[in-house]
């Protein structure tokens, strides 16, 4: 009955997305990955965008990291565009452009977990898993009451044995769909409209007043402060930026030349600091060194307090340092860059 209700309300309310309009594995594939992290209004031009460039998972397979990341940015979350591309050469070249077809196949490529495999399996080939993303984790914990913290591997198991009593095994798809619009249209975080749900009668949470407790979520991990002192290095209309290397953040974008420090410089000596960093790193001091914008950047376990400085050099200085790159001003267009650098790029 529950099935039978849920999927009623879905046929009259859930939401039209494109790529609910496709049984294509690999578009499927796309728009799960575009969606880890990401708000769907966000997602949606970053689907289509990858859709057109990208039409096959050989096309993916075939573009550079480079091409990829570019495609990706201002998504955040790198990491997934890295596993992604991975995971297409895999498909291309092991798999012979055929995407696996099971739930097993799907979870082996890199890059997906437990909830995109199902959602890939129940939406193409409508195999009976359900799917548990947050809005799933919310709308079951509060309509049985479960106080069990998410994010947990005893909490999976014990949503996904719910749920696979739950699911309609003819559908899934539908099921798994409407489950998730459901979730995020009325049982919102907070504001959740239960005077409208279809299932408070059912809802142990609206019954003992536990609908803002629910669901429990795991202790907060400690945010981490980093101290950022980018350096706009330019002569005439080039300027040097550097690629972030792996086992950090923004592994393989590129940014202006980092000077990272483990507290912030006193402002009074700034310039100075800075005037040495830059004549160890290029042979000589600028033609003249102004303080910039000051910006914070939020990501989910740390905060970027990041500090920009212009230095102007008449002509390309005796030196440029391996790591480091000539680029031209036009050429900026065309890389990957962290959103924090494109918004400093921007407004200069």
């Amino acid at each position: 009955m529950f099935a039978k209700k849920l999927l009623a309300w879905y046929e009259e309310f859930g939401r039209e997305l494109p790529w609910r309009k496709t049984e294509n594995p690999y578009y499927i594939w796309l728009s799960e990955i575009i969606l880890q992290q990401t708000r769907i209004e966000q997602g949606r031009s970053y689907y289509e965008h990858f859709v057109a460039h990208y039409p096959t998972v050989n096309d993916l397979a075939e573009a550079t990291e480079e091409q990829v990341l570019k495609s990706w940015q201002g998504l955040g979350y790198y990491s997934r565009a890295r596993n992604l591309h991975s995971a297409a050469q895999y498909v291309a070249k092991e798999l012979n452009g055929e995407f696996p077809d099971t739930y097993e196949g799907i979870l082996s490529l890199k890059g997906v977990g437990k909830y995109t495999a199902a959602a890939i399996a129940s939406f193409a080939y409508r195999l009976p898993y359900p799917v548990i993303d947050g809005n799933v984790y919310r709308f079951v914990a509060r309509l049985y009451g479960i106080s069990t913290p998410i994010g947990t591997e005893q909490a999976y198991k014990e949503f996904e044995r719910i749920l696979l009593n739950l699911i309609d095994k003819a559908r899934p798809d539908l099921f798994n769909q409407a489950i998730m619009d459901f979730g995020a249209t009325y049982c919102k975080p907070t504001g959740c409209d239960c005077q409208n749900c279809i299932f408070r009668q059912e809802c142990v949470a609206f019954r003992d007043g536990k609908v803002e407790l629910l669901p429990v979520k795991p202790a907060k991990i400690k945010i981490k402060e980093r101290f950022f002192y980018y350096i706009d290095i330019r002569w005439g209309d080039h300027l040097l930026m550097q690629q972030r290397e792996p086992g950090d953040i923004w592994q393989g974008l590129f940014e202006l030349p980092l000077h990272e420090t483990e507290s912030p410089i006193n402002p009074q000596s700034l310039i100075e600091e800075i005037s040495m960093v830059l004549k160890t790193w290029l042979g000589s001091e600028p033609q003249s060194l102004t303080i910039g914008p000051e910006m914070k950047h939020q990501l989910t376990h740390r905060t970027i307090k990041a500090y920009f400085l212009k230095a102007n050099y008449g002509t390309k200085p005796s030196k440029i340092p391996e790591k480091m790159r000539i680029v031209e001003l036009q050429e900026l267009k065309t890389l990957p860059i962290s959103r924090l650098i494109d918004r400093y790029l921007s407004k200069m």
